[in-house]
């Protein structure tokens, strides 16, 4: 019979931290699968049921279990392998580690080639201390922080709203995807294959451009939708008496949407006064990844706009409304999983490096 399974007790900073490798994009997944071993264990888990969680071995558990238990979060990472130690002098292996913040005159980046150059090694060396220190100066994270002087208020109402539906009220998140161009390629492309990916031409046609209304019911994932030829303000009001028509009369709408002018129009503000009912909540100032419609749109263009040939507004805007009246069938939604205290810690984190930056910056 196995022996019971040492209790792991996690600290919060610990539990933050192994979350944030679990939810990362460019955690590495040996990392990823480590750290969710160790949360499961200190979840109660022991070895076995761990083990069938995540399937793997029993002993697998009981090794990342013991590493954290002696030496925390250092325990997780990759213990030093047999073999010949280095013969690299260490300046090389410096140069190479912390010349990589800096890139050379002209230059916003060093690539493998360059550095390797620079620092008098090979390019596979140079690879090799880049990826066992996680430095990958090839790709670039873009951010937009808010200067909304409300960001805060706001942005608990709509957290609020995902965390905790009002009873007998609808969600509703709201936008224009504005400017969905017509694009006709200049010739067909190959179709995917074995073998060969699929081919299209660089240039296009021009044929003009839709803008697709859309509210997406936050509870069940449908989606109501129009499209028009422009995004004033005439444009969605009539969206919203589609709304109101749409919808159960007795239930609130909360509608999340974005800033913009249209939004907040005299004839809109005049309506909605006669129409009780609708509920606005206003997304911070450049913060439009709060409003779940915009993942949507993001699934639109990838899987029907971008890739597509149209050769009329028309066809696209069809096109459009085919993908939607299949999607509505087997409706899927988006779920809001991360806790406001966790999204205020990052961008706090984030404001507080921008202005060490500036400060560092102004110093020379």
């Amino acid at each position: 019979m196995p022996r019971p399974s040492t209790p792991v007790s996690l600290e919060e900073s610990q539990q933050a931290a192994l979350l944030e490798l679990v939810r990362a994009d460019t955690t590495p997944q040996a990392l990823a699968f480590r750290a969710r071993l160790v949360l499961a264990c200190a979840q109660g888990g022991d070895d076995t049921a761990v083990a069938q969680a995540e399937q793997t071995t029993r002993q697998t558990v009981g090794v990342w279990r013991k590493r954290f238990l002696t030496a925390g979060m250092a325990g997780l990472g990759d213990a030093p392998r047999p073999g010949r130690p280095s013969t690299l002098p260490a300046r090389k292996i410096n140069t190479v580690l912390t010349a990589v913040v800096q890139p050379p005159p002209g230059r916003t980046r060093w690539s493998i080639r360059s550095m390797a150059r620079h620092a008098g090694v090979s390019k596979s060396r140079v690879q090799t201390l880049w990826t066992r220190n996680d430095l990958k100066p090839h790709l670039t994270r873009t951010f937009k922080l808010s200067n909304d002087p409300q960001f805060e208020p706001k942005f608990w109402d709509v957290i609020g709203l995902y965390l905790q539906p009002p009873q007998k009220a609808l969600v509703l998140c709201c936008d224009e995807k504005s400017q969905c161009q017509a694009l006709e390629r200049t010739q067909p492309g190959l179709p995917l294959g074995l073998g060969h990916i699929r081919t299209r031409t660089h240039d296009y046609i021009r044929h003009g451009t839709v803008t697709l209304f859309a509210a997406l019911n936050y509870l069940d994932g449908r989606i109501l939708s129009t499209t028009a030829d422009q995004h004033t303000h005439v444009e969605w009001l009539a969206f919203l008496k589609q709304i109101d028509r749409e919808t159960p009369p007795g239930l609130d709408l909360h509608l999340i949407i974005d800033n913009y002018a249209t939004h907040k129009h005299a004839a809109v503000r005049t309506w909605l006064k006669k129409h009780p009912r609708f509920h606005l909540h206003f997304t911070p100032t450049g913060s439009s990844w709060l409003n779940l419609v915009e993942r949507f749109f993001r699934d639109l263009t990838v899987e029907v706009v971008r890739e597509g040939s149209f050769t009329s507004v028309r066809e696209l805007a069809r096109a459009i409304a085919d993908y939607l009246a299949e999607r509505n069938l087997q409706p899927k939604p988006y779920r809001w999983r991360a806790t406001g205290a966790e999204i205020l810690r990052k961008l706090h984190a984030a404001r507080a490096a921008i202005v060490s930056k500036d400060t560092s910056g102004s110093a020379h």
